[in-house]
């Protein structure tokens, strides 16, 4: 079992930066691939990074450049550093844990409960 949460959402004016962090539970933490995706108002959810366990990355097209994922093994931990926020990144996001490394918008076996993130305009 993996137990995931989600901090760091907020509102920001476009063009501002925001950090997520995602903490997981259990020891078996490194054994996970680690995936960001997020859900706005009356859409589908939608991938957005994952990060395998040995820091291997891929990036929706939307967000490469702007967004960085990380992991932290020490504090069981994973990040998305989200820079020169657009008003259409505004969304809930959700953090999730994978055995597999599966880029893309897969079914994760573990889900965080989301955190509101809101870009201004």
């Amino acid at each position: 079992q993996v137990q995931l949460v989600e901090s760091g959402g907020g509102l920001v004016q476009a063009g501002g930066s925001l950090r997520l962090s995602c903490a997981a539970s259990g020891r078996t933490f490194s054994r996970y691939a680690m995936g960001w995706f997020r859900q706005a108002p009356g859409k589908d959810r939608e991938f957005v990074a994952v990060i395998s366990w040995s820091g291997a990355t891929y990036y929706e097209d939307s967000v490469k450049g702007r967004f960085t994922i990380s992991r932290d093994y020490a504090k069981n931990t994973v990040y998305l550093q989200m820079n020169s926020l657009k008003p259409e990144d505004t969304a809930v996001y959700y953090c999730a844990a994978d055995r597999l490394f599966r880029p893309g918008p897969y079914n994760y076996d573990y889900w965080g409960q989301g955190t509101q993130v809101t870009v201004s305009s």
